[in-house]
């Protein structure tokens, strides 16, 4: 039969299945990548993209093994291709919209699990149709391919291993070349391309179907032309770097005053680099209590170290108003090390160790006098850094009467939070912890230790540190006064029940529960509004 010009040794069929596969493994990839910028990169969001994608392969494989029954012809299969290509290509074009479309009805029409129902919306939308067309390659080619019962198995397994083959290399391609290289945009137009390009040489061989080919590949150009260069965070003007890591979107935005690193579109502020030289502002100021808890100005030299060291903010804090603290830093994302260099004047000679910070400590035999345990953002708090395992390890890191400081980015206000639970494990390892809340923001401070002195040592530092300043110094009485601040807001932490252990750590369940509470609390006035005077209303005050 003509049709089967391009497939009469059937290598094409298995090339077919081999790009499919590969595609279909992109595109989860790239969905994950999509979605973090506004939803997290959380095992919840990782949950929902699998689940979904499942849903849509499984419909796939039931309508395109009946579709080929009643009608055994390879050009419909490939016209689903070619749609299939569209589609994923228009993704980079129209997905952010979709995403934050979706994210501004629900967030005035659900009240929990707020991102659960937007990934999940945001999910089906974008990526449920071309997968689902995808999804009906496999039992279409099987039809196609199989010429008699007695080789049925064989061709049946080669298509299986072809199918395999190319979802192995659709894993690792987009992870280590294609997104940390061009992008998430270009790597679904990459795959994209691939797909259409099958389609269109199936096409060409048979001489018809030009319409339906033409028709894809001005769609395809058309996307690459818009989609190319498409930005997450389209809003934004005038960023000094926006890109990609194998683990994080990264924005930087740069103005008179400071340099901030953001690691997400909406969840604020990662880092940031005051070019005056002063404090930031943030939690990083409350953080240096921990060395004056350590002894600051009583000792020759404290080590200090920085799990989850970012660009390198409380590094360079310490740097500038302790002439006796040495800090070192840990942090998984080689990118981000190279933007504190680049943007955010971290010096060259700070030692930063690319690594997992507790993979870290089960290799490092030091001891160090303060150790700041800054490794959560949003819901995606690493597990293995909220256990009682960790904290122990931690500890053991620590010189007799050293301190940790843990960030919490998330103050939740009802029982069983997941700061009571991260308090309560701590608690379980240190004898000595206080906690205080950031000024005009959700995080909070936990400083531990085992030494029972650790106020009374505070007290001290702070006092000389405050003799410095009423020499003249500016510097010494900015820090002085801001210690005096979290001094007197230091809460002693009691000890309950709620602990985490490496074996269960529901930390991203509880991390959502605050997000939602936190979004519950900023939508509450233009849901009243809303409620009141409709979307015209809401629409005016916006």
């Amino acid at each position: 039969m003509r049709e089967k010009s391009i497939l009469h040794n059937k290598f094409y069929l298995y090339l077919t299945e081999f790009f499919a596969g590969m595609s279909v493994m992109a595109v989860e990839l790239g969905a994950s990548r999509l979605l973090a910028p506004y939803f997290s990169s959380s095992q919840i969001v990782w949950t929902i993209i699998i689940g979904t994608i499942m849903i849509a392969m499984a419909l796939g494989n039931i309508y395109g093994g009946r579709s080929a029954d009643k009608n055994p012809n390879p050009d419909r299969l490939y016209g689903r291709i070619i749609i299939a290509a569209v589609w994923i290509a228009a993704i980079p074009v129209i997905g952010k919209y979709i995403i934050l479309g979706i994210s501004a009805v629900l967030i005035f029409s659900v009240n929990q699990n707020f991102l659960i129902w937007a990934a999940f919306a945001a999910c089906m939308v974008i990526f449920v149709f071309p997968l689902f067309l995808l999804g009906t390659v496999t039992p279409s080619l099987a039809k196609y391919s199989v010429d008699n019962l007695n080789d049925s198995g064989k061709t049946v397994g080669a298509l299986g291993a072809a199918n395999t083959i190319g979802s192995i290399i659709g894993t690792f391609l987009p992870t280590f070349v294609t997104i940390p290289s061009v992008g998430t945009s270009v790597t679904f137009l990459i795959f994209a391309g691939i797909l259409l390009l099958l389609a269109l040489i199936y096409f060409a061989s048979n001489k018809r179907g030009t319409g339906k080919a033409a028709a894809g590949l001005l769609a395809f150009v058309c996307c690459c032309v818009l989609g190319g260069q498409s930005s997450f965070a389209f809003w934004e003007k005038d960023l000094a770097y926006e890109g990609e890591s194998v683990y994080n979107y990264l924005q930087v935005k740069e103005s008179e005053k400071d340099v901030i690193l953001s690691t997400n579109v909406l969840f604020g502020v990662q880092s940031i680099l005051k070019k005056e030289d002063a404090l930031t502002g943030m939690y990083y100021d409350y953080a240096m209590m921990a060395p004056f808890m350590a002894g600051v100005e009583e000792e020759g030299e404290l080590d200090a170290l920085i799990l989850g060291m970012g660009t390198g903010t409380y590094a360079t804090q310490c740097r500038r108003f302790f002439d006796n603290v040495r800090t070192e830093g840990v942090e998984i994302d080689e990118k981000i090390t190279q933007l504190s260099y680049d943007y955010f004047e971290l010096p060259k000679d700070t030692l930063v160790t690319t690594y997992d910070g507790r993979a870290y400590l089960n290799v490092d035999e030091k001891k160090y006098d303060v150790i700041m345990v800054d490794a959560y953002q949003d819901i995606t708090i690493p597990f293995q850094m909220s256990s009682v395992e960790f904290f122990t390890l931690v500890k053991e890191h620590l010189k007799e009467d050293g301190v940790m400081v843990v960030n919490m980015n998330m103050r939740g206000q009802e029982e069983g939070n997941i700061n009571q639970y991260l308090s309560d494990t701590i608690a379980e390892v240190f004898g000595s912890v206080y906690t205080v809340d950031v000024s005009g923001g959700t995080n909070r401070e936990l400083f531990a230790s085992d030494s029972a002195e650790i106020l009374a040592r505070a007290d001290r530092n702070i006092e000389s540190l405050k003799e410095k300043a009423g020499g003249g110094g500016e510097r010494e009485e900015e820090l002085a006064n801001m210690m005096d601040r979290v001094r007197q807001n230091l809460v002693p932490y009691e000890k309950g029940g709620y602990l985490l252990t490496d074996d269960k750590a529901p930390v991203e369940l509880l991390g959502m529960r605050v997000i939602d509470d936190l979004i519950g609390d900023e939508v509450k006035y233009y849901k009243g509004i809303y409620e009141e005077e409709g979307i015209e209303g809401l629409l005016k005050h916006l």
